[in-house]
């Protein structure tokens, strides 16, 4: 199994320590967050916190794949990471990317970055309406989401556990994780819509968000939100045609 990595200009004084951390993944490190499908752990580094996360081998059809044909998922968040620094948008600095392939297959991969500690990711104002300021917040946070789309930035996993929030006292700063899926494009306003799908299911949410976005756009209010609630009940209904057809698998089994 051959290795290869890119590794920042930064930190590459600090090849071995990231070498070492890679080669003793599963041994090493402190398990950090709940990770379904892939793992998260983090290091420590002098004064830093790396967090690396290891994604899992694919399935074989995405084993040629990664080795032949695309980019891997680490790969991606690598770069991508480094043309939203360019693009003076909030992303944890990037520090490496390890990948490990035989000749014809694709095996696992890390991502590498350091930690950011945040006050809060867009979920909380999911689960607290009562959050202080609030509407403040989500108003800003939608601003920031105007300023993606102004960049060309679509983010296709723009979802509730992917934007880490900093507070200092009125201000707010967003960062973006999970980068893997990712394109840089001009947006119309459809593709814009469609990129608040997932956000939330909450009406008065939405509301909120067509409100600021309204106004960043130059658009009418009754418009957006039109646009934007037919976008979220669309992948609302998915979702419940996703779940009617898995209990229909488990039935039938």
């Amino acid at each position: 199994m051959n290795r290869t990595k890119n590794i920042h200009d930064n930190f590459k004084q600090h090849e071995a320590f990231l070498d070492d951390i890679i080669t003793n993944y599963d041994i090493k490190g402190e398990d950090y967050g709940n990770q379904k499908r892939n793992s998260l752990k983090l290091f420590k580094l002098e004064d830093k916190t790396l967090n690396v996360k290891s994604f899992r081998i694919p399935n074989v059809v995405n084993q040629v794949a990664y080795r032949f044909l695309r980019k891997s998922k680490a790969q991606r968040s690598f770069e991508y990471a480094k043309e939203l620094q360019k693009l003076d948008v909030g992303t944890p600095q990037p520090v490496a990317y390890y990948e490990y392939k035989s000749l014809f297959l694709f095996n696992k991969s890390y991502y590498i970055s350091e930690q950011l500690e945040c006050d809060l990711t867009y979920r909380e104002l999911l689960t607290d309406f009562n959050y202080p300021n609030y509407e403040a917040i989500l108003r800003a946070f939608t601003r920031f989401t105007f300023q993606l789309h102004e960049k060309g930035i679509m983010f296709l996993d723009h979802s509730p556990g992917n934007t880490l929030i900093t507070v200092d006292n009125d201000s707010y700063e967003f960062y973006l994780v999970d980068l893997n899926r990712m394109k840089f494009l001009p947006m119309d306003f459809s593709a814009r819509m469609k990129n608040f799908a997932r956000l939330s299911k909450y009406k008065n949410m939405v509301e909120i968000m067509s409100d600021e976005y309204a106004k960043c756009y130059g658009k009418p209010y009754d418009v957006v939100f039109h646009a934007m609630w037919e976008e979220v009940q669309e992948f609302r209904s998915k979702i419940r045609r996703k779940k009617k057809m898995k209990k229909l698998l488990k039935f039938w089994k």
